[in-house]
């Protein structure tokens, strides 16, 4: 009787423990709030800026399941299901685009995305401040151009009809290259572009990673007699490498989404067969043809296949023991 007694004593004070200490939760909560309201405050434009122009437009994907009308709107639209889905991937422009858009991340994968990381590494390796500032700022700055005004150098550079590049390449070779229109420099074109505008500023982060580095590291390779290869192998590498899973997970999210602006206005008549990808088809089936249901569909499978692959990614990081992005 005594030991029954003593086990409801017992589970009563383990629940007044357990309901004190989520109060005490709930309150510790609220008082930290209070005491960084300022903080919460501040993030508010950043949420309703993502409720507004990121959440709220995703009510506008039912139409990639119906035949929209914009005389009858959403609601009184008719509904097709997947026929849109099942136009696309039956459509002879899907296995096209889909080679067009697979080939150009691959590269921007191989090529573009190493390219800051090791110019972040190089420029962790020069000694003196003043050479690594001037670098810096020099290769920061094409990020603040934007594609047309990038588009419009590559042009005068590139022109037959005088292009500073072009008549080396005469001069050089003896013959004239159309680099503008030739499709087999189209791919080409696009990676250096890219590479050119975004490497400064992609380097931002592997550098931010490297200053965290305990320099003690390096002073012990050289004492064992590394040499600078070996130190960048051994000690820097290994340092961003959670960095770079994190970066290609993010890169490989957007596989299917080569940019918009920069391949729109790098695509003319002679080199189209090379340089439709899905955000230019989607674009000219939704706003010059009016296909408002077929592109969305387009669009949302683009999205589901992006998301897919940064699940996947992000697991097979995991099970290669990195943190990955979650």
């Amino acid at each position: 009787m005594n030991q029954a007694r003593g086990k409801l004593i017992m589970n009563k004070k383990i629940k007044q423990s357990t309901s004190s200490s989520s109060r005490s939760k709930w309150e510790n909560t609220k008082i930290h709030i209070i005491n960084n309201k300022w903080l919460y405050i501040m993030t508010l434009p950043g949420l309703l800026y993502f409720l507004i122009f990121k959440y709220a437009p995703m009510y506008g994907v039912i139409i990639a399941f119906k035949d929209y009308v914009p005389f009858l709107g959403i609601h009184g639209s008719k509904w097709v299901g997947l026929q849109n889905f099942h136009d696309f991937f039956i459509n002879p422009d899907f296995m096209r685009i889909m080679g067009n858009t697979l080939i150009l991340s691959f590269l921007s994968i191989v090529i573009s995305f190493p390219a800051p990381i090791i110019l972040a590494i190089l420029l962790n390796e020069l000694s003196k401040a003043i050479y690594k500032r001037v670098i810096q700022t020099m290769v920061y700055v094409p990020h603040f151009l934007s594609w047309a005004i990038v588009v419009s150098i590559t042009a005068i550079l590139f022109s037959v009809n005088g292009g500073i590049i072009t008549e080396i390449v005469r001069m050089l070779t003896g013959r004239e290259i159309n680099f503008l229109s030739d499709p087999n420099w189209f791919r080409p074109m696009i990676i250096l572009q890219g590479i050119w505008k975004e490497i400064g500023w992609g380097t931002i982060i592997f550098l931010a990673a490297l200053a965290g580095v305990d320099q003690e590291q390096y002073e012990a390779a050289i004492m064992d007699g590394a040499g600078r290869f070996r130190r960048v192998w051994h000690i820097t590498l290994p340092a961003i490498r959670s960095t770079i899973v994190i970066m290609l997970i993010l890169k490989v999210g957007s596989i299917l989404t080569s940019g918009f602006d920069q391949i729109y206005l790098m695509t003319n008549a002679l080199n189209r067969s090379v340089a439709d990808v899905f955000d230019t088809y989607v674009y000219m089936m939704g706003i010059t043809q009016g296909a408002y249901s077929y592109s969305t569909a387009v669009g949302l499978f683009k999205s589901v296949v992006g998301i897919i692959l940064v699940l996947s990614t992000n697991k097979l990081a995991k099970a290669f023991g990195e943190s990955g992005f979650y």
